[in-house]
């Protein structure tokens, strides 16, 4: 890699390192299959997987402003990029429970907080970005729903009682 390769990865890792969070883990040891299989579902989730020299990294994150980052940029590091934090999490912990030489580093979430890897592991058991709205949007709608079906609850029952009604189920002008 030549020095104009080495700035533009710098460059890259220290916008990404800057605006999104990322999950730092050790890949070595993981087959063909198991590291394609993890590069086609980061792109699925939305997760940008990248394979970096920790020299590099560790420029990024000085000049991304990130404190503390150096103690994980040991050994063979990748780095899992998303601007939702637990969509990274989660893959590269589901990864590191399938694989057993794939293992959580630590973290990084925007404002530069970093995390280790029990962190990493917490934050990957939250509900992700995706299910935290349409929770928000389902306790938002039950009530309307609810208030919706309300006022028209008692008309229903009336119109189902009157129709079941006994009186009802009498012929017209008959006697008993």
């Amino acid at each position: 890699m030549n020095r104009e390769e080495k700035v533009r990865v710098i460059e890259s890792l220290t916008a990404k390192l800057r605006v999104g969070s990322a999950v730092l883990v050790d890949y070595q040891g993981m087959d063909v299959a198991r590291s394609t299989d993890l590069r086609r579902r980061s792109r699925e989730s939305g997760v940008d997987f990248v394979v970096a020299k920790n020299t590099l990294t560790r420029r990024a994150a000085d000049g991304a402003g990130v404190e503390g980052l150096s103690e994980f940029l040991v050994g063979p590091t990748a780095l899992a990029f998303s601007e939702d934090p637990v969509a990274s999490a989660k893959l590269m912990a589901e990864f590191a429970d399938q694989v057993e030489s794939f293992v959580l580093k630590g973290g990084l979430l925007e404002g530069g907080r970093v995390l280790d890897e029990a962190e990493v592991v917490a934050l990957s058991k939250l509900p992700g970005r995706e299910q935290l709205l349409a929770q928000i949007v389902g306790g938002i709608s039950s009530p309307l729903t609810g208030l919706v079906t309300v006022p028209t609850t008692p008309s229903r029952v009336w119109s189902w009682r009157w129709a079941r009604s006994p009186s009802r189920s009498r012929a017209p002008n008959s006697h008993r």
